[in-house]
């Protein structure tokens, strides 16, 4: 399996983003991505689709979208489409008919920021996902680096030094969202994480202060959704393309925060007596088989099976756990950045059957 590096949910112009899709690409350079997936709010701007270069370096970059009901008051239920192909807006009032829509469009997605909460300070309401009664979706945005600053809105202060110096703000997923993960997946479901940047580039003024909130280069330097291809990206944007999407909606990777350190190069496999299996597969347990996991640098790392702790090791770059029950296994890890424990790393399930 080969590794690139994914960031997705963002915004343009074209709805409520302050850049160009240009802007995006040159951003998605500099920061060493392998592709980037743009979700402009209830419209699908296919044109810029493609591979999109700067000297000898280059970007995928894909076309999806973000999808609400925007006649709904708080606007809740916010999906993000990959892969449809076209736009399937006018069904964002039906949460379950946008779901099949996007299924028989040969599309994925995922419930965004499926919690998200209030920060009256700057009107802003709790946008949180709230028809869990919805089937056939792939996964969900665990991590939404955007959504989080809404965590540290709660008085001036705060807010004026988290938006000056926004490397302070990021701990992890909004609380509340992987116990709903755990949730659902122990309930037999097959769920995807996806961390997304959110991204805008806001640009906000205080009174005489100004700020872009945030640029488009400290997203993409924070929260990606690494993936696992079984070739290298071959520069034709079409096969890419579904190679980066197949990847997606299977869950065969990880959500890595960047920004504290890189996190390329993790890796957490089962290896049974005549079966193996990366993030996002099935294995059967067959008497039993070994998970193995191996980090990029030390840090404190935790086991956890059906959305309980199995085992946790203080510091470590690297571990090995027999398994003799079937369920769903997934690795966390966590490092100290900046005064505070953060998220690291957070690998989609291995599903032990």
């Amino acid at each position: 399996m080969h590794e690139i590096t994914v960031n997705l949910h963002m915004h343009t112009r074209y709805s409520d983003g302050s850049g160009l899709h240009s802007d995006i690409a040159a951003a998605a350079i500099r920061a060493g991505l392998d592709a980037v997936i743009v979700t402009d709010h209830n419209v699908l701007v296919k044109d810029f689709e493609g591979y999109h270069h700067i000297g000898d370096k280059r970007v995928l970059m894909l076309i999806g979208q973000e999808v609400h009901d925007q006649a709904r008051d708080p606007q809740r239920n916010h999906l993000l489409i990959f892969g449809a192909n076209r736009d399937l807006a006018t069904l964002a009032d039906d949460p379950q008919t946008l779901i099949n829509a996007v299924r028989d469009a040969d599309g994925i997605c995922f419930l965004a920021h499926p919690y998200d909460p209030q920060a009256p300070l700057f009107n802003e309401t709790n946008i949180d996902w709230v028809d869990w009664n919805v089937q056939g979706f792939h996964g969900i945005e665990l991590w939404n680096h955007f959504s989080e600053f809404k965590l540290v809105l709660g008085n001036w202060p705060s807010a004026i030094f988290h938006a000056f110096f926004p490397k302070f703000y990021g701990r992890g997923p909004i609380p509340g969202t992987l116990p709903k993960w755990d949730e659902l997946l122990a309930s037999g479901k097959r769920v995807a994480a996806i961390g997304g940047s959110d991204a805008h580039a806001w640009p906000y003024h205080i009174g005489v202060l100004k700020r872009i909130l945030f640029p488009y280069d400290f997203h993409f330097a924070g929260v990606n959704t690494h993936l696992l291809i079984p070739r290298p990206l071959s520069g034709d944007s079409n096969l890419d393309g579904k190679l980066v999407l197949e990847s997606l909606g299977l869950g065969r990777g990880f959500v890595g925060y960047d920004l504290i350190a890189p996190t390329r190069g993790f890796h957490f496999t089962a290896q049974g007596r005549e079966h193996s299996a990366v993030m996002g597969e099935e294995i059967p347990l067959d008497g039993g088989l070994t998970l193995q996991a191996k980090l990029p640098g030390e840090a404190e790392v935790r086991l956890v099976r059906n959305g309980q702790p199995v085992r946790r090791w203080k510091r470590a770059m690297n571990f090995v756990h027999t398994v003799t029950e079937p369920g769903v296994y997934r690795a966390e890890a966590y490092r100290s950045y900046r005064l505070a424990r953060r998220g690291w790393i957070f690998s989609n399930p291995i599903y032990v059957r």
